[in-house]
Parts: C-alpha cells; structure tokens; sequence
C-alpha cells in the first residue's frame, strides 16, 4: 500500500486543474480590462492576446525542463525517485504561489512567464510524469504493466475530472473582489499535502516480482535455445555448430527488431501525443469564443468531460484487453480520438462539445499502452531515462506543433475557427502509420512459423 503512486498523482493533479483554470481565467479576465481601457473590445483581439500569451508561455514552460528532466530521471535509475517527484512538486508549488501574487496585487499577468522558468528548470511534467510512469513501472508485474499504467492514468484522469468540476465554481468566490484566491490557495494546499505524502508515508517500491520475472524468462529462453538446438541436431557435430551461429544470429536480428520497434513507438506516440495536446490547446480558446462563450462554470465541465476520457480509456482498457493484443488496443485508440477530433470541427453547439467528447471516450488507451510495451522492451534500469527520453521528445515537437495549431486557428478564426481540429486530425492518422507496420510485424512473425510448420 505505502508504494502506491496515486494518492500523489490525484493530489497533484487537483491542484493542476485548479491552477490551470485559475490561469486560464485570470489571463482572460486581464486582457479583458487591458482591451476595455484600450477602447477595443473585439472579441477577436481577446482570443489573440490569450493565444499569444499561452504561445509564450508554452514555449517557455516545454524547453526549459529538457536537460533537468534527463538528470533528474538519471538520478532517478540510481534508486533516489523520491527526489525526481519532490523537485517538480517544488516548480508547481512555487508558480501556483506566484499565481496567488498576481491575482492578489493586480500584477501584470507577464510575471507569470518568471515563475515558468522556474517551474521548468525543475523538470516540469515532463520529469514528473516520466517519474510516475518509472515508479508505476517498478511497482508492476510485466503481465499487469499495461492494466497498471492505465489505473495510475485513470487516477489522474479521476482527480482531473473533480478537479474541473469544481474549479469554476470555486473560481467565483471572491476575496476583497479579487476571484480565484480560494482556487490558488486550494491548489497550494493540495501540492503541500504531495510533498507530506512523499516524504513522510510513500516507499521506494521494490523490484523483486520483475526480477523474479526477469529470471524465469532468462530460463526460459536457455531452455527454448536448447530444445531448438537437439531437435534441428539429432546426433551430427557439425550440425550443431550451424544450429548455434543460427541462434546467434537469430539474437542479433532479434535486437535489430527491438531497436526498430522502439523507434517506431516512440515515432508514434511523439506525433500521436503533439495531435492530443495541441488539440487541447486549441479547445482552451475554442470555448471561451463565440458561438460556444462559456464562462467559468462552463469551462469547468468542458475540462471535468475532457478528464472523464481518463476514466472511459481505463474501462476500455480494462474490457477490451481480454480479447486485443496491446498493439490493437493503441489502434483502436487512435480512431476514437480522430472521430473526435474531426467531430470537434464543425462544433457549433454545446451539446456537439459533448457528442465530440463522447467520440473521443477511448482516446487516452494509446499513450499508457505504449509505455507498457516500451518497458517489456527495455530494462527496468532504465526506466528512468526511456521514459525521460519519451517525454522529452514529446515535450519538444509539442512545443513545435502546438504553436503551430494556435497559430493556424488565429489565422483560421474568422473564416473556420474548426480549420486546426483538421489540420490535428491528419496528424493524428500519421501517428496510425507506425504502430500499423508494428502490428503487420508481429502478425508476419507469427504467421511464418506456422506456413513453415
């Protein structure tokens, strides 16, 4: 019990939803005064001054983690994984704070850009995820890894969806006319009682059933070698000696396949991940625009539905894992979330927010499988820095392609707000094409035994 990640990862991620929310409006209700003062009240000049400032502020908070995040995962694989969550704790708690400064002493909403320097060189959630995923990892057997991923993604996605429920509502309370102080001093308190639990009760999980693991598939594979080695070699020395340079050669071809298959997978979840989180992006200023305008309240349940993917992915994780291989399940996966996307387009209505969210039920599946299926590839050693690696790519090209998404919707806003959902749309069937030669792969494998058989 006292090695389960989650209690962390649902703290953590309320006090995320309520500092999103709260920043998101802040931002908004700022520029709105700034533009009222200006004499331009264009809702078309509010959207572009949210979207540069969250272009900027992206930028920053996505590269400057990229180096602490791959010292932290590498001090983390030295066993010192209270550290790698600790130290992003610390950059979340310190920008939420600075977020109560500025909400409480009217400060320009820029000074935020200071605290996500700061929030980066701490490794941001690039280090903090890759450290839960490592410590989930650790914390699993590798016939349960997949089912675990998805239950520590499923708590996120729990705390995520309460979060934004709530968050709006708590938003509107106001403390000396300033809205969003009980939200900030809420996720502050939720960020503290993080650092209590990892410090005072979570134990560094022990690798004994993957060892254990690790050791019965090293025998089996001698023992799989041996049968291989007396049924192609009855009694000819000669044989023999051809039998082994097959085995090692089959060994050499096997590693090639894993290197292959580990840079598709990451090539696919690198271009899958910049479709998901670029559409978020651009669903943020979607919602605060005509004709969808919703308010505080509003932007919480469209977040609250948004999470509730979390929960759906797990149950179609937990479903459908009987009867998919892991590689079917990412592809089932992916089409859920292009039908939402594509659905996200032509929203003109609330309910057609809904039915686009309702779409993307299984959209989340993806992501936590093929962390499952790099970890069966790779040691558990170097958990750490594959999956640092991982989120470190992935925290690069986003920063590439979501500038680039909210750079097509300000230029698209007038004409179709929806053109970017489609430009994310064909991003995401991209992605599709790796792990599709993956699955042909391993089908091709499978069958050649048996057509020589």
């Amino acid at each position: 019990m006292r090695t389960w990640i989650e209690p962390v990862v649902a703290g953590s991620q309320l006090a995320g939803c309520f500092y999103d929310t709260g920043l998101l409006l802040v931002v908004k209700n700022y520029y709105n005064q700034t533009n009222t003062l200006s004499n331009s009240s264009s809702e078309d000049v509010l959207q572009k001054s949210i979207s540069n400032f969250y272009i900027i502020y992206n930028l920053i908070i996505r590269l400057t983690p990229l180096p602490s995040a791959y010292i932290l995962a590498k001090i983390g694989d030295t066993g010192k994984r209270k550290i790698t969550l600790c130290v992003p704790l610390v950059g979340f708690f310190i920008s939420s704070l600075c977020l109560l400064f500025v909400t409480l002493w009217d400060l320009p909403i820029k000074v935020m850009f200071g605290p996500a320097v700061f929030n980066g060189l701490c490794g941001w959630f690039i280090a903090y995820w890759s450290s839960v995923m490592a410590w989930a990892s650790l914390d699993s057997s590798t016939m349960r890894r997949s089912l675990r991923l998805v239950i520590t993604e499923c708590t996120f996605g729990l705390a995520g969806f309460i979060g934004s429920l709530i968050s709006g509502h708590i938003f509107i309370y106001q403390v000396d006319n300033h809205p969003g102080i009980i939200l900030v001093c809420c996720s502050l308190a939720s960020y503290a009682f993080c650092h209590l639990y990892i410090i005072f009760i979570l134990k560094t999980p022990h690798c004994e059933i993957i060892k254990k693991e690790e050791i019965i598939s090293e025998s089996a594979v001698d023992q799989a070698e041996d049968q291989a080695v007396t049924q192609e070699v009855p009694t000819e020395r000669s044989r023999l000696i051809n039998s082994s340079k097959e085995i090692a050669s089959l060994k050499k071809t096997y590693v090639f396949s894993s290197k292959v298959t580990i840079f598709l997978l990451f090539l696919s979840a690198t271009l899958y991940n910049s479709a998901v989180n670029g559409a978020e992006d651009v669903i943020n200023f979607f919602m605060l625009k005509k004709p969808l305008s919703w308010g505080p309240v509003e932007v919480g349940y469209g977040n609250a539905a948004a999470y509730m993917i979390f929960v759906t992915s797990f149950l179609g994780v937990f479903v459908f894992s009987r009867c998919l291989q892991d590689l079917s399940l990412v592809i089932f996966g992916m089409f859920s979330f292009l039908a939402g996307i594509l659905i996200m387009a032509f929203v003109r209505w609330t309910y057609l927010y809904y039915i686009a969210r309702l779409a993307m039920m299984f959209s989340l599946i993806p992501m936590p499988t093929i962390r499952a299926i790099l970890s069966k590839l790779t040691k558990e050693s170097s958990y750490g820095k594959v999956f640092a690696v991982l989120q470190i790519i992935i925290g690069v090209v986003s920063v590439a392609t979501s500038t680039a998404y909210i750079e097509i919707y300000q230029v698209t806003l007038d004409w179709f707000s929806g053109f970017s959902f489609i430009v994310i749309s064909i991003v995401a069937f991209i992605s599709f094409i790796p792990i599709s030669f993956i699955a042909w792969q391993t089908y091709a494998r499978k069958e050649s035994p048996a057509t020589q058989g």
